[in-house]
């Protein structure tokens, strides 16, 4: 392989790890996909997300963003609490600039054992000032979404030890909230976007059609755009695997596969269903096929970088040929 396809293949690895979701396998059934509704940061949230977790959903969107230091860009990236002033902004809670003085907000919790997704959790680890110098936003299950330090995206990690202090901003995070906060991270060219988004019309003739139209009927998301990636990520072979270790029909990492849920990217069923999710997040966060389908090729904090399709030679044909083959004008 060339350089610049090991660096392809980097961001395309960085691109899926970016959108990782700590959902647990389950079948597709109804409740399941309305739970996963809920678990996914594609898009609007859905009705029944709590307020904590409309926070958490609105803090994932920018998973891949890059970390600056003193940055409060949503579009060019952030540190720790330029992240969490952004995202309590939208639900109307204005917190300070720094994180020490976030830390000091709102009430106090005990332990991370009775923190709820949307509190707060900072770490006092320097002399070079007074209270917190790292702070996080809670996602529930011991993980939480960070923007780490310069050199790594914002992420969404374990916890990786009890925090220095633990506050809770939100009036009450258990409150049901009929809709979340949309909009929020992509990047969208709004004369453009409603052109470029799939349909939902069944596909055949290909192998696997049943398993698309399926999880395209589940999902949302067009059945011909899932045939048309798994012809391009593996020529719809489900044995296919890439020399950066990404598995089976639709060609998912084996972190992806895991944040997705899948536990065999190999087994077709699951691997469609997989990325059947994984593109209607993508397609939540920017609002369009071609924007969508970049994501899931480059990356979301690539995509976001760039203000479009980034502007690497894979990238570009890659949208173009998947377009194409769903027969969609790019």
């Amino acid at each position: 392989m060339s350089i610049a396809d090991v660096t392809s293949r980097i961001q395309q690895l960085q691109s899926q790890l970016a959108v990782m979701r700590p959902v647990q396998p389950a079948a597709t059934s109804g409740a399941f996909a309305t739970a996963l509704d809920s678990a996914l940061a594609g898009g609007a949230t859905t009705g029944g997300t709590t307020a904590g977790q409309a926070v958490v959903d609105a803090a994932s969107k920018y998973i891949g963003l890059p970390y600056v230091w003193g940055g409060t860009d949503p579009t060019k990236g952030m540190d720790c609490s330029g992240l969490v002033q952004t995202v309590y902004k939208q639900f109307g809670i204005d917190l300070p600039r720094v994180s020490a003085d976030q830390a000091r907000q709102g009430t106090p919790v005990a332990s991370l054992a009775e923190a709820k997704p949307g509190d707060l959790i900072a770490w006092d680890r320097s002399n070079r000032n007074v209270g917190a110098d790292h702070i996080a936003i809670y996602a529930g299950n011991g993980k939480m979404i960070e923007a780490p330090r310069t050199g790594l995206d914002i992420r969404l990690v374990d916890v990786p030890s009890e925090p220095t202090y633990i506050r809770r901003v939100l009036p009450n995070p258990d409150a049901p909230v009929a809709g979340g906060v949309g909009g929020v991270g992509g990047v969208v060219n709004a004369s453009t976007a409603g052109a470029r988004t799939a349909g939902t019309a069944q596909v055949g003739g290909v192998p696997y059609a049943d398993l698309f139209n399926a999880a395209g009927a589940r999902y949302g998301v067009s059945p011909t755009l899932l045939s048309a990636v798994a012809k391009q990520e593996s020529g719809y072979r489900s044995d296919a695997v890439s020399h950066a270790g990404a598995q089976g029909l639709m060609q998912l990492m084996p972190a992806t596969a895991k944040g997705l849920g899948v536990t065999n990217s190999m087994d077709p069923a699951q691997a469609v269903d997989g990325a059947a999710r994984l593109l209607k997040d993508l397609l939540g966060r920017f609002g369009s096929t071609d924007l969508a389908l970049a994501a899931y090729n480059a990356g979301p904090g690539a995509v976001m970088k760039y203000d479009g399709i980034p502007p690497y030679a894979e990238t570009q044909n890659y949208v173009r040929k998947v377009m194409a083959s769903a027969g969609m004008s790019a």
